[in-house]
């Protein structure tokens, strides 16, 4: 088998794929405006059977997890139309999501029907007030409720993200709440440090504290680094005895975080992206059209390693096409 490999080294076993770039959340570090469809972009959304090609392709290169993101993915009618045909029809052995998690206690029975093998779901804070504040919606207790109705129907594999944010979930007592909540809960909770955006300059340099200080916190209270496999994501992730869920970190302005790269994106409208940041992105949607287009498909997404870098160059300033994180899944 044929395996996505580029001139560092690296291979990516690992695809991060945005089905919409519409969310109904207006998170301050995202879309703080709300969504505003791009009026110099007026090609439609990946289609479910352009998805299930794409979704074969890949997996004769070797990949072997796909994660849904969008904007919300969650908010495509044949959302779980293209969960299935992932999962049935591709080989693909990973099918995961993130989501802000909205409409979570309607559709949780769905999401255990549909045999996705992990969720993500966005939570900036336990605290109701600031979770409105970052987000502009009071839907903490729903989401909340929703995660509950997945652990009573034994649906395993749930993360939780936060980004890091100054002065609004960075403090001890904001550690010290997710402590209490994976203590006896089987969920991993993940820092992110915040990224600068095209469009986020201003709420960058205002919110930005380096992941360091949670690093810190793990470090000061005995929590262990573990050691992860070849297809998980960027995730620092630690362990401790005492609890049942583990805390993650995901700092992308540390040192040599691009070395351990290995997913690749491709945005809700068929564009190739070989990293967040990048700064070029070539469309693949024009061989997704037919099933006898699959070679001429694996082909050109192996040619597009070369081109790779080696770092996203974040720490420079660089964005690349990055204007907001709901344009190619964060």
């Amino acid at each position: 088998m044929k395996m996505l490999k580029d001139s560092f080294g690296r291979t990516f076993p690992y695809i991060r794929l945005s089905i919409t770039d519409v969310c109904n959340f207006k998170c301050g570090y995202c879309l703080p405006n709300g969504y505003q469809k791009d009026k110099s972009d007026n090609r439609t959304f990946l289609t479910y059977e352009e998805i299930g090609r794409l979704a074969k392709g890949l997996s004769e290169l070797g990949v072997c997890k796909i994660r849904l993101t969008g904007g919300e993915p969650t908010v495509r009618k044949d959302f779980f139309d293209i969960v299935k045909i992932i999962k049935n029809n591709s080989g693909i052995k990973k099918t995961v999501i993130t989501t802000n998690g909205y409409r979570l206690d309607q559709i949780a029975n769905q999401i255990v029907d549909s045999g996705l093998d992990g969720i993500n779901i966005s939570i900036d804070s336990l605290n109701r007030e600031t979770f409105k504040n970052i987000t502009s919606h009071d839907r903490l207790p729903e989401i909340l409720k929703g995660i509950e109705k997945l652990q009573q129907l034994n649906f395993k594999n749930i993360k939780i993200n936060a980004v890091l944010l100054k002065g609004m979930n960075d403090t001890e007592k904001d550690f010290n709440e997710w402590s209490n909540f994976i203590k006896n809960n089987e969920i991993d909770f993940r820092y992110i440090e915040l990224m600068q955006t095209g469009d986020g300059l201003d709420y960058f340099r205002k919110y930005h504290v380096p992941a360091k200080i949670f690093t810190d916190y793990l470090n000061k209270n005995d929590w262990i680094f573990q050691t992860l496999g070849r297809d998980a994501g960027p995730s620092k992730n630690y362990i401790n005895p005492s609890y049942k869920g583990k805390f993650g970190v995901i700092a992308p302005y540390s040192k040599d975080f691009c070395k351990s790269c290995n997913r690749l994106r491709i945005t809700a409208r068929g564009d190739l992206r070989l990293c967040l940041f990048g700064n070029t992105g070539i469309s693949i949607r024009h061989l997704l059209q037919k099933d006898d287009q699959l070679e001429e498909l694996k082909d050109l997404i192996a040619k597009q390693l070369n081109f790779k870098k080696e770092s996203h160059y974040l720490e420079l300033g660089e964005t690349g096409l990055m204007k907001n994180l709901s344009t190619t899944g964060g």
